[in-house]
């Protein structure tokens, strides 16, 4: 191959990665989760990293007591996390299939996200 066509095919490569890089930044961007407590008391809302978004209350939650409302809030926000971490999990294998770039990326998600 010739130096100026191994350097077309080089950059190639290079733009081919910066858009799968954009397009994977832009998954994860979209890949938080919302989750609802069974009876709907409860929302919760995470981004793609697990992190607190919002927390929405319905009427119903007043009448729940204290510890009872904290602990639905808690397994609420748990649930929205565990999806959002397996969305996470699922827009990175798209982009880095399975090997170990994707074990390293996913070896500290919860347990029972998909691997």
């Amino acid at each position: 191959m010739e130096p100026a066509q191994w350097l077309a095919a080089y950059r190639d490569k290079l733009e081919h990665a910066e858009l799968s890089a954009r397009q994977a930044r832009e998954s994860l961007q979209e890949a938080g989760a919302t989750a609802r407590s069974p009876r709907g008391e409860v929302t919760v809302s995470v981004n793609a990293a697990g992190v607190l978004e919002g927390v929405s209350l319905t009427p119903m939650a007043r009448k729940l007591e204290s510890e009872a409302l904290a602990g639905l809030i808690v397994t609420t926000a748990r649930e929205a996390q565990h999806l959002a971490t397996a969305r996470m999990a699922e827009v990175m294998s798209g982009y880095l299939g399975d090997g170990p770039a994707l074990t390293q990326i996913t070896r500290h998600l919860p347990a029972g996200v998909v691997r």
